[in-house]
């Protein structure tokens, strides 16, 4: 019924893996409808003959009774049905694990609770690192190099590919080709902790020209503060840089996320909430009540001036 409730067709066309966007996702489809097919299909013969075996004519019971036919129904039949149905699920899974080579490689580290995002070169050099926000070219082959320093995580855009583990100490690589553009939802599929709830991520696959115009534009360091952002800089160095980076300033921290763009980012807090400068304020002085247990203290003791000097400063990070 939700899948086609009119209110809730464009979520579900986005985030449903029964409206595939993806090439993987089409293929888990497809396996997942041909499964259930072939399950209503028994499971309704089953049913026919067990009513008939009930209520049918005296004669069709006495055959059903056949111990012959009951060797049949009972072992060669669903022995038959479910080593076809296995065979092709295993074929059908394997060719999801070829295809061309990526054109680009992410790399999706999994932290409490957010994702940290680097985008390397063909050579394995880091290009510039971000957070809860995956954009892709759309109509080519990506690689996303999947990672978790702390516990396991799983990573799932239920439109775009099946889902994929993130496990300490290992590096899992996921394919998704998306061959129109579009946003995605994506989340953790994996129980890691309090937060689990509240860590996702957007994921866009833009037109080849304008995702290649994104990827320099977050390449860039950020533009030096002009006189109106210049407080909230000197209270974003006083109170945040030993935990976050903002490429072209003093600011290094690596414990948190990389803020050099965050202006642009479509959420905040890995999707808990809608970027803009309101809710950059509520996070800064609120994170504690917003997700509880997050790494990030709450900055209670800013000043109203200070919190909307800093919040304004980074809503200006583009």
């Amino acid at each position: 019924m939700l899948a086609v409730a009119p209110p809730a067709a464009s979520w579900v066309e986005a985030h449903s893996a029964l409206h595939p966007r993806g090439e993987d996702a089409a293929r888990i489809a497809e396996i997942g409808w041909v499964l259930y097919v072939g399950a209503a299909v028994i499971f309704l013969a089953a049913a026919a003959l067990l009513a008939l075996a009930l209520r049918g004519p005296a004669r069709a019971r006495r055959l059903l009774g056949r111990p012959a036919l009951i060797v049949a129904a009972g072992v060669a039949f669903p022995v038959a049905a479910l080593t076809a149905l296995l065979v092709y699920a295993l074929q059908a899974a394997a060719s999801m694990a070829r295809g061309p080579e990526p054109v680009l490689r992410i790399e999706v580290a999994g932290e409490l609770w957010w994702w940290r995002v680097r985008y390397r070169d063909p050579a394995g050099g880091l290009l510039f690192e971000t957070a809860n926000d995956i954009r892709i070219p759309a109509g080519a082959p990506v690689e996303i190099l999947l990672t978790s320093s702390n516990v396991i995580h799983s990573f799932w855009v239920p439109s775009i590919a099946g889902k994929l583990d993130l496990v300490p100490g290992r590096v899992n690589r996921l394919r998704v080709f998306v061959p129109e553009p579009g946003v995605f939802r994506g989340l953790c599929a994996e129980y890691c902790g309090a937060q689990h709830a509240k860590m996702m991520f957007d994921m866009q696959a833009l037109e080849p020209a304008q995702f290649e115009q994104w990827l320099q534009a977050q390449r860039q360091p950020a533009k030096a503060a002009d006189a109106a952002l210049r407080q909230g800089e000197r209270v974003f160095q006083r109170d945040c840089a030993q935990c976050h980076t903002v490429r072209g300033t003093p600011a290094g921290g690596t414990l948190g996320p990389d803020l050099t763009h965050v202006g642009s980012r479509p959420t905040l807090a890995a999707g808990a909430l809608s970027n803009n400068v309101g809710a950059l304020a509520g996070w800064i002085a609120g994170g504690q009540h917003i997700k509880p247990g997050n790494r990030m203290p709450s900055f209670g003791q800013l000043s109203g001036e200070e919190l909307r000097a800093v919040a304004g400063y980074l809503d200006g990070l583009k």
